[in-house]
């Protein structure tokens, strides 16, 4: 497959990865229904809340990974991206235009979810994560200081990575790798929205920051270096400790002994 064709799955699926997640997240979080024609003094409730929006992410990223696996290996995050060329299952020739695409798939997405989001009557960019943007400090939904961040996001991008890798391991069974990475991107967001609404991916986070202002936009630092940082240590030790050159090595080594 062509690098540009690559490209542009890249781009897709990273633009569907922030319009489901981040758009969930703006659209349909705290979503409360019009209940007046109903009853008075009554009001629905219908948003789908903490746990919806984390489904949203893995389902995202489990519909991507199916539809587009196959044709660019579904990345659509720059961690991922850098993570599996640290575990030596990506070229470095192919990181800049992989990553260019999947930021600017972001950026688009994230361009659209503002057009909606700011057709609604009294629409503000108010709030510590607008856009559902990512933060520390006042700008962290749960008021989590700069290190905890910090470390919430390199250990929940590790673990992402280490899925990742485990499960498209030529060992592992074929046929359950977007739905194994799919739930644990679920998982980590169920985690860790309350402390920095989430990364886990550089891209994401920088193309809901570009429309939601300058504070939240310089920021976004934090967000390429602790996932990046994450998956690229996840990369190490996979090829490190579980490549199958390693276990072999150490079961032909007990098999001497």
């Amino acid at each position: 497959m062509s690098l540009t064709k690559r490209c542009l799955a890249e781009f897709i699926g990273t633009f569907w990865l922030v319009l489901g997640g981040c758009g969930s997240a703006v659209l349909a979080a705290a979503y409360t229904a019009d209940a007046a024609k109903i009853s008075e003094n009554t009001s629905f409730p219908l948003g789908i809340g903490l746990v919806g929006v984390s489904l949203a992410f893995g389902l995202t990223v489990l519909t991507g990974a199916y539809a587009l696996g196959h044709i660019s290996g579904g990345h659509f995050n720059p961690a991922v991206s850098f993570g599996l060329w640290a575990g030596r299952r990506f070229p470095a020739s192919d990181l800049l235009p992989y990553i260019v695409s999947q930021v600017i798939g972001a950026v688009v997405a994230a361009g659209i979810i503002y057009l909606i989001a700011s057709g609604k009557t009294g629409f503000t960019l108010s709030g510590s994560n607008p856009l559902a943007t990512n933060g520390y400090g006042t700008h962290s939904p749960g008021g989590y200081t700069l290190f905890s961040c910090l470390i919430t996001e390199v250990v929940m991008t590790f673990m992402f990575l280490l899925i990742i890798l485990g499960v498209t391991d030529s060992r592992a069974p074929k046929g359950f790798a977007p739905l194994a990475i799919g739930f644990g991107l679920t998982l980590i967001h169920l985690i860790s929205i309350p402390v920095t609404n989430t990364s886990v991916n550089p891209a994401r986070s920088t193309g809901v920051a570009i429309f939601a202002g300058v504070k939240l936009f310089s920021q976004v630092w934090l967000f390429w270096i602790a996932p990046i940082l994450g998956a690229i240590l996840a990369g190490w030790l996979y090829v490190a400790v579980f490549s199958e050159s390693t276990v072999d090595e150490r079961q032909t080594i007990k098999e001497l002994v």
